[in-house]
């Protein structure tokens, strides 16, 4: 089954503009090569509009995992300190879809 790896970023409302443009120009561009994942979507929350979620798609489990080791972080973390610093906090998670359905015909 499918894998997604997601990075749940809070991002205060003075720095949005700049952060949409950084992540859409530049960081989500870098971590789809960094991590070889078959596609990539970007969200701001319609409920809490300071959260902005990131997904990577990928083929397994073992797929999300392997691209997401501490190595293959690291370059990625060390450039998003490096631009937002502790003012855009955030978290990351590898989700396994466990059950995939269609509407019935």
């Amino acid at each position: 089954m499918p894998a997604w790896f997601v990075v749940r970023a809070v991002v205060p409302e003075g720095d949005r503009a700049a952060f949409d443009r950084w992540y859409a120009q530049e960081h989500l561009p870098d971590a789809l090569r960094a991590f070889g994942a078959q596609r990539g979507w970007r969200a701001w929350s319609r409920v809490d509009p300071s959260v902005h979620t990131a997904f990577y798609a990928f083929a397994s489990v073992a797929a999300a995992e392997a691209a997401t080791t501490p190595d293959r972080l690291a370059a990625l973390i060390a450039e998003f300190d490096r631009c937002w610093g502790t003012r855009v906090t955030r978290a990351r998670d590898i989700l396994e879809v466990v059950d995939e359905q269609s509407p019935p015909v």
